[in-house]
């Protein structure tokens, strides 16, 4: 399969969108990162997604509309406090859960009675979907488990000649996956983190607000990001929990071991130390600005000679919390420093 690379305007919408009403899978851009879309509505287009990700199939996949009465076809209702979350942010990078009434395929809601649905802040993607006139579930449009693609270059990267199209439609903004919320029950809980933040929702919502993503699950999740190793680069990274001095000794524990260090870090501490490679994610100030880029960065050390990626943390407030969960996914483990 040749995978066609189109640059987003009228004509390519249109046949983007015949593509994928004929059942093959296009990747398009959101806000969030591009995704890998395809008809929410049959099996056999979506089973294209998980052979071209190399995914699994008890992984669930977001569908993403156009509209609000777009997403009132695939679910029971619309209860009272998605409604007010809709209301706040969307479109944006927020996914609602709610409980499906069977239109969706089974093989996006992973055989569950509930389904993710979200409005996406970029144009593109809403002309696309728009002109389809279809649910179009779409995971991020990389290799099951590598960092999401915030370019059409990345997805080029991962999938040429495995997906028919990519639009492209100029970077991603937000740069990590949207928030995803459990709708379904009494209170709202957060399934994964992402753009918009716990503190974010409890102001529209007035009630305190759940977060599962600090728990593991072994069951079929109602989420994507819950389950299964995601976020990872070409080589092992490393969090190290730490002053700069710290990592001065772990980059000397590993040089002298024979390893090529890279560093993930922020402007603040690269200034401060040498390595092989070191990659910036911008300063540790603008925690959004550090969420935009992370995926960019992880994906730099491709064309890097390293054996070994240590990387800094970053504060867990606002949008950081998101940030610090796709790093906990991508990193073979922690290293903390320890008081003496």
């Amino acid at each position: 399969m040749s995978t066609a690379f189109l640059l987003w305007n009228d004509e390519n919408i249109k046949k983007a969108s015949e593509w994928l009403k004929n059942g093959d899978v296009v990747a398009f851009p959101t806000e969030t990162v591009y995704g890998l879309g395809a008809d929410a509505t049959n099996e056999q287009a979506i089973q294209k997604i998980f052979e071209a990700k190399g995914r699994p199939s008890d992984n669930p996949l977001i569908v993403h509309l156009s509209d609000v009465e777009q997403m009132t076809r695939y679910v029971t209702e619309i209860t009272p406090m998605a409604k007010r979350l809709i209301d706040a942010f969307m479109p944006g990078p927020l996914t609602v859960i709610l409980k499906s009434n069977g239109k969706i395929a089974k093989n996006v809601t992973a055989g569950l009675d509930t389904v993710g649905l979200r409005i996406p802040d970029h144009l593109a993607a809403r002309e696309l979907i728009k002109a389809a006139d279809l649910p179009i579930a779409a995971p991020s449009a990389n290799l099951s488990g590598k960092p999401s693609p915030t370019s059409a270059v990345h997805v080029y990267q991962d999938l040429e000649n495995k997906i028919t199209a990519i639009l492209d439609g100029g970077p991603t903004g937000v740069g990590v996956e949207s928030t995803v919320v459990d709708c379904t029950g009494d209170r709202a809980i957060i399934l994964r983190p992402g753009g918009i933040t716990k503190q974010d929702l409890e102001s529209v919502l007035d009630v305190p607000v759940e977060d599962a993503t600090i728990f593991e699950t072994k069951e079929t999740p109602k989420s994507p990001g819950m389950k299964y190793t995601h976020y990872e680069p070409e080589v092992p990274m490393i969090l190290i929990e730490g002053s700069a001095d710290y990592f001065r000794e772990k980059m000397t524990q590993h040089a002298l071991e024979g390893k090529k260090v890279g560093l993930l870090v922020s402007d603040e501490l690269g200034r401060q130390l040498k390595a092989d490679t070191v990659v910036s994610v911008g300063s540790r100030e603008d925690i959004s600005s550090i969420a935009n880029q992370l995926y960019n960065a992880l994906r730099s050390f491709r064309k890097h000679d390293v054996d070994i990626i240590l990387a800094e943390t970053f504060t867990e407030e606002g949008v950081g919390q998101a940030v610090m969960n796709r790093m906990r996914k991508a990193a073979t483990y922690i290293d903390q420093e320890r008081e003496v």
